[in-house]
């Protein structure tokens, strides 16, 4: 297989690039046997160029996960802990409250 360009792999898919990936890991276990089993010079040196085109296939299709998450969630708002509500009366009082209960305590310090 020859050496994958990051561009022509952005054209693709996500299913298409998940094949791809498929083939090349099966080629890389192939190549890896033919190592062990002393094959030739040059496919020993194609273990290195399989390798590096898994990870660009990797990297372009993570890219492509986070650009789909991105526009997904553009424009929402993240509610995360933000200040207690009415609706939770859990929440702890908030500080003009605790004031408000300071002042009305009849709790006197010795």
């Amino acid at each position: 297989m020859v050496k994958v360009k990051a561009y022509e792999l952005r054209a693709k898919t996500s299913k298409e690039l998940l094949k791809e990936l498929d083939e090349m890991k099966s080629e890389l276990a192939q190549l890896r046997v033919a190592k062990v089993s002393g094959g030739a010079a040059s496919k020993l040196a194609k273990i290195k160029i399989v390798r590096k085109s898994i990870a660009r296939i990797l990297t372009v299709y993570n890219q492509k996960q986070k650009a789909e998450a991105r526009k997904q969630y553009k424009g929402k708002k993240i509610h995360a802990a933000g200040p207690p509500t009415e609706e939770n009366p859990q929440d702890p009082p908030r500080l003009e409250d605790r004031a408000e209960i300071c002042k009305d305590s009849t709790h006197k310090d010795p």
